[in-house]
């Protein structure tokens, strides 16, 4: 699918034109970024700070890792014991209707209720990183403090590395929305069909 999207001979892309979309110019703002293919044809790059949308790519990226896996894990018979009454049958697709109604204890003091307010939390402490990336402090989008000790000490390995990850995510992105979608169209359980 990738392939869809991307040249089979970079070689014959013009100068100053996008590898991703050839008959569109390269945006100068996506310059410098892991990934750049020159895929921006909205050109919202040209509105937005570009450190900004590559740290809201990245989070929304780690949340769909995370997001499929649990998806797919609960549609596979996994939970987290004790499981409270009620909720043994429940499967990914109605987990949501009953834990944000009242009943099984869901509502605005359940589960996801709580879940909203913690994210509410952890998004504005994020904030104060990205504001101080906006304003010059050299923080690199999506970099939270740990987790550099992973990364390999050769650059070129570095920026493969983030590479897979920015990769790995957007196929997360679009995996997330598939498996939602293919779970409440078709009233099944993984693998969705």
């Amino acid at each position: 699918m990738a392939s869809a999207f991307y040249p089979s001979n970079p070689a014959k892309v013009a100068p100053g034109k996008s590898e991703a979309l050839p008959w569109l110019t390269k945006p100068k703002n996506l310059e410098g970024y892991v990934g750049d293919v020159g895929f921006d044809p909205l050109r919202i790059s040209d509105y937005v700070p570009m450190d900004y949308l590559r740290e809201a790519e990245l989070k929304h990226s780690r949340i769909c890792m995370l997001a499929w896996s649990g998806y797919v894990a609960v549609d596979c018979g996994y939970r987290v014991f004790p499981i409270p009454e009620g909720w043994a049958e429940l499967n990914s697709r109605t987990a949501h209707d009953v834990l944000v109604t009242d009943k099984f204890g869901g509502g605005p003091n359940g589960p996801l209720g709580q879940i909203f307010i913690w994210l509410a939390f952890a998004e504005m402490a994020s904030w104060l990183g990205v504001s101080q990336m906006l304003q010059g402090s050299g923080r690199e989008p999506g970099d939270f403090g740990f987790g550099k000790n992973f990364l390999p000490k050769d650059p070129k390995e570095a920026e493969k590395r983030k590479l897979q990850e920015l990769m790995n995510g957007r196929l997360a992105m679009i995996a997330f929305g598939a498996v939602v979608t293919q779970s409440i169209l078709f009233d099944k359980g993984f693998p969705y069909f």
